[in-house]
Order: C-alpha cells, then sequence, then structure tokens
C-alpha cells in the first residue's frame, strides 16, 4: 500500500479547495429549505466553483452524471440531484469534491429542511458528533483503528446503524487514495499514522441499527435497507505534528 505524503505547501493547496468547498457549504446552507429542489442546488454548486476557479471532481467520475450527490432520507449516499421540490421535515445530504488547480478537497454535510422530527434531528447530531470524534484521534502515531473505533462508539452507544461498505479515504490529486478509512475498527490497529496524510473522516448512520444498505438500479444511489433514515457527515483533514487540522471547516 503506498500513502502519499503531502509537504506543508501541498496541503496549503488542498486547503485552498477546502476554503472554496467549505464557503459553498455555508451558502447551500442558506438556500436548502422546503421548495427548493436538489437540481437547483447542483446548479447553484457547479456555477459557484466556476465562478471560483474550481470544478465539481465528481461530474464525469467513472459516469456521474452530476456536480454533487445529493441524497434525502433513507438515501445514504450518491444520491443524483432531482426536480423533486424538497418537503419540510426531509433531511439532505450534499457532498461535493471540488477540484482547484488539480488539488481536490472532499466535505459531505447533512441538512435539515425545515422542522424536523427528533427522530431525525438526533440521527445528525448523533453522525455529526463520531465525526469530530473521529476527528481527535487523526493525530501521529495513533492508527486508522482508532479513528474507526471511536466513530463506531458514538454509534453503538446511540443505538443507531454503521454503513460499513462506505468509508474515507487518503485524497490529494485524486479523489480515492490509500488509505482507507472505515467507520469500524478496533484501537490501535491498522495503518499508523503520520504528519503529512491528508484523508476523509465520513461517518455514514442509519437510523435502523442494522446499517445495511442497498444499490439502486441506476448503479450509484445507496439507500438504508429498511428505509430509515440515513445522515453522512465528511471533513478533509490534514494530520500535522500539530494534531489534525480541518482542511473544509
Amino acid at each position: 500500500m503506498k500513502i502519499k505524503l503531502k509537504t506543508k505547501e501541498e496541503i496549503a493547496k488542498i486547503g485552498v479547495a477546502g476554503s472554496i468547498l467549505a464557503a459553498c457549504h455555508k451558502e447551500l446552507a442558506k438556500r436548502i429549505k422546503p421548495g427548493v429542489t436538489t437540481m437547483e442546488l447542483d446548479s447553484f454548486v457547479e456555477e459557484f466553483l466556476k465562478q471560483h476557479g474550481a470544478t465539481p471532481e465528481q461530474k464525469g467520475y467513472r459516469g456521474f452524471p452530476y456536480a454533487t450527490c445529493a441524497s434525502v432520507n433513507e438515501v445514504v449516499c450518491h444520491g443524483f440531484p432531482k426536480n423533486e421540490p424538497l418537503k419540510d421535515g426531509d433531511i439532505v445530504t450534499i457532498d461535493i469534491v471540488v477540484n482547484k488547480d488539480g488539488w481536490l478537497a472532499d466535505s459531505g454535510w447533512s441538512y435539515r429542511v425545515g422542522k424536523v422530527s427528533a427522530e431525525a434531528d438526533s440521527l445528525l447530531k448523533i453522525t455529526e458528533q463520531a465525526l469530530y470524534e473521529g476527528i481527535k484521534q487523526a493525530v501521529p502515531g495513533n492508527r486508522i483503528g482508532d479513528i474507526g473505533a471511536a466513530v463506531f462508539n458514538v454509534a453503538k452507544q446511540a443505538g443507531v446503524g454503521v454503513v460499513r461498505s462506505l468509508i474515507g479515504h487518503g485524497i490529494g490529486q485524486s479523489m480515492h487514495e490509500q488509505p482507507d478509512v472505515p467507520n469500524f475498527g478496533r484501537a490501535g490497529t491498522g495503518v499508523k499514522l503520520k504528519a503529512g496524510m491528508v484523508i476523509t473522516i465520513e461517518p455514514i448512520f442509519t437510523r435502523g441499527d442494522t446499517g445495511a444498505v442497498h444499490w439502486g438500479s441506476d448503479g450509484w444511489t445507496i439507500s438504508s435497507a429498511d428505509g430509515s433514515l440515513g445522515a453522512h457527515y465528511e471533513h478533509t483533514l490534514a494530520i500535522t505534528e500539530d494534531g489534525p487540522v480541518i482542511l473544509t471547516n
């Protein structure tokens, strides 16, 4: 397994892409409300990135046709944007990979549409908490299993499901680099973390406790097998001697 360690200059370039991505998510947060379509959001993202001299890396990736993945309610990942208006009480995850001058940053975020149920609100809070618990473990000398164990333990304590087939990853000039960063694992095992690694951590949980999913007929859309709500939070971060630095904040 070849892991590409990044120089401080390369991390800074990923950080530029990450800053554009973070700004895009802040603008999305203002626009997500009942009546808006995810296709409209997709168009906004593509234009926003264009105005900032960047491009959506996933558009065209293995034939994926859109600038964003837009996943609503039981769709946990890789959903296609649609012309169907979002409804009050929906939750929607917008996942974007930004390419700025050949360097990539990746961040997905789950949003509340209007007023959501207590069940939905709880799932979002749990999944976001797991992201930050995982990030705390991303320090030199720790191992990949420390990140996965931290993420998994949040889900286990809350009684929600972990989608095991969808994982974080290294990132840089390619969307998916080594190492893999699962949302489960045993503390103290796996690849040792080193300064210069740039990875994504992205817990994907379901309200149902199995975390089982199925793939749609389009070959992309992944939904919870039991029809329960899904949530997904993701940051790109650099592992440094001073600790984890979030590049998509």
